[in-house]
């Protein structure tokens, strides 16, 4: 299935048949997407939810804008599959751009490389693992690309931790880096609006003054 999605063409297929469809939008004389640009993942857990809403208008106070911490500002959980990998390709021959976009679900998401097709997809699929998990099936090296080696989880995740699982130090009497579990201590934060015309300045006048 395809649609148009601000002025732009976008493609959505079953994993299944992921290789073979980009085999055709390559090498079709009626396509010829030449360049996989990039390819990128979503976590779709938390889609149409906001942990902030806030008024339309400022305040002069400063401070309680948010109406609740929590709140649903979309209109609902998202109910499709929860992973989402998009393939961004371009067409050097007809001045085309597509977005292919292949849905997964499971905590381990498999899909085929598409390595074979265009080379460039090596960094981008080894990204999309170490990011959000997402399990490259045919790829030759699918190691961590940002985060450590050692690292636990996949940050990119929406259920990721924000102060993440461990953490890390050097100790001296080991000679070497170690991983402990995480003590700081998760905070949420009412957001502030900061002005920047002193108008709460101790000796400012009033505004426009």
């Amino acid at each position: 299935m395809h649609e148009s999605a601000r002025g732009e063409v976008v493609c959505e297929t079953g994993p299944e048949h992921l290789v073979e469809v980009c085999g055709r939008l390559r090498d079709d004389p009626g396509l010829r997407f030449e360049q996989l640009i990039d390819v990128c993942a979503v976590d779709y857990s938390a889609y149409g939810q906001a942990d902030w809403e806030t008024s339309e208008t400022a305040t002069t106070s400063g401070f309680s804008r948010g109406a609740g911490y929590g709140r649903y500002a979309g209109g609902g959980a998202w109910a499709g599959k929860r992973f989402a990998v998009v393939h961004h390709l371009l067409s050097v021959s007809h001045n085309w751009r597509l977005r292919l976009k292949v849905f997964l679900e499971g905590e381990h998401p498999r899909l085929p490389s598409v390595i074979d097709v265009w080379a460039s997809a090596d960094w981008f699929e080894r990204e999309a693992f170490d990011l959000f998990g997402i399990l490259f099936e045919g790829h030759p090296d699918l190691r961590r690309l940002l985060t450590d080696y050692g690292f636990v989880g996949h940050p990119f995740r929406k259920d990721f931790p924000l102060s993440g699982h461990v953490e890390m130090r050097y100790d001296p009497e080991k000679g070497r880096v170690v991983y402990e579990p995480v003590t700081i201590e998760e905070r949420v934060l009412v957001p502030r609006v900061i002005r920047h015309d002193q108008r709460y300045a101790r000796d400012a006048g009033p505004p426009g003054s």
